[in-house]
């Protein structure tokens, strides 16, 4: 068994909604990044390689390359799920916190667990998602950005 923590912020920019978990939130801002930006799927791939000695995502899908301009998130952790797997490593379990003041995540939580569950080829009940906020502290409470933390472990 092996566990893996990662990590994910963004800043917000223009835009009409945000990706988290894979799933388009609407929002009165999107989010500054090459790829989609989703900081759930980003902190949880960073947690997924950390443990499996990969590196992490920027090592694997580089900021500056026009390959992952726009990158679906989705699509990204399904080639890290991959990689760990030639490694003989599968995800038995993962904890994933959203900490932001907006946008709320509630209503949107059964498709965030669905779709991550079916990207890392485990069953729901092994996939915990959860939100936050700043409490009005910081860049990300002042509402300037989101963030996203993973705990995974690999079996």
């Amino acid at each position: 068994m092996r566990i893996g923590f990662g990590y994910d912020v963004h800043r917000f920019g223009p835009g009409r909604s945000v990706r988290i978990g894979g799933v388009t939130i609407a929002h009165d801002r999107g989010v500054v990044a090459h790829s989609d930006g989703d900081v759930l799927l980003h902190a949880l791939m960073d947690a997924i390689l950390g443990a499996a000695g990969l590196g992490d995502i920027g090592l694997h899908f580089p900021p500056g390359d026009p390959r992952y301009a726009g990158a679906d998130s989705r699509e990204l952790l399904r080639a890290v799920v991959k990689l760990a797997g030639e490694r003989g490593l599968a995800v038995g379990n993962c904890d994933l916190t959203l900490v932001a003041e907006a946008p709320r995540i509630g209503p949107h939580r059964a498709s965030i667990v669905a779709n991550v569950a079916a990207d890392l080829g485990i069953t729901p009940d092994r996939v915990n998602v959860k939100a936050t906020t700043a409490e009005g502290l910081g860049a990300i409470g002042r509402g300037e950005g989101l963030a996203g933390h993973a705990a995974v472990l690999l079996v």
